[in-house]
């Protein structure tokens, strides 16, 4: 059987713990003997599983409680894995299917997690591998997204205003608003790195994001 395939918490308890699949089948639940232990009351004493069967990964619920979903929906009876696909037990903690051979996410990369990372589909920021919380507000997110898709080009106030606010008429906007917004998000991007400026000002331009070296 091929050992490689992992399962990585994406969000809740134990952020950032992989395991790796060795054994034919792997427990999931409260238990203290299960092969996965999560330990939050929500979570059943055995409350799914994953068993390696014909070269796949298959993931059962075993009469959970609180249920085990896939892809946001809830399982019914089994279902093989695929790379990439999200396991939540008990809407407590998600889980990310690693295939055997797959690149593991970026944000899960040993030596990857300096800087800022951020992941679109559940809107989780992370400094240095650690989360923001609380979570950013939408206009603050929406500029920081930004900021990482221009890849350290700068971002002018009026790309800023059409993006961070593209329900609203831009020219009610003012630059004193954006150099608000700007501020805050300096400000919470601090808390979990204070020594680094990650929203540099790019004078009678705009703005853009300094990573750090490696990062």
């Amino acid at each position: 059987m091929d050992d490689s395939a992992m399962l990585i918490v994406k969000e809740g308890p134990e952020l950032g713990r992989r395991w790796q699949l060795q054994t034919e089948v792997t427990l999931l639940g409260r238990a203290k003997d299960a092969d996965i232990t999560i330990d939050d009351r929500r979570i059943s004493s055995r409350h799914a599983q994953v068993v390696h069967r014909d070269g796949q990964h298959i993931l059962q619920d075993l009469g959970s409680k609180n249920g085990t979903y896939l892809n946001g929906e809830r399982l019914q009876g089994q279902r093989a894995l695929a790379d990439g696909d999200e396991i939540c037990l008990a809407m407590v903690v998600v889980i990310t299917y690693v295939a055997a051979g797959r690149t593991m996410p970026l944000m899960f990369r040993e030596g990857l997690q300096r800087g800022v990372r951020l992941d679109a589909h559940t809107r989780r920021v992370l400094v240095d591998g650690a989360e923001l919380d609380p979570p950013l507000s939408q206009a603050q997110f929406r500029l920081l997204q930004m900021l990482i898709e221009a890849d350290g080009a700068v971002c002018t106030r009026d790309r800023i205003m059409a993006t961070v606010w593209p329900e609203e008429d831009e020219e009610g906007i003012t630059e004193q608003a954006i150099d608000a917004l700007v501020r805050r998000l300096r400000d919470r991007l601090a808390e979990l790195d204070p020594d680094h400026t990650y929203v540099a000002t790019v004078r009678g331009h705009g703005f853009r994001l300094e990573q750090k070296p490696g990062g």
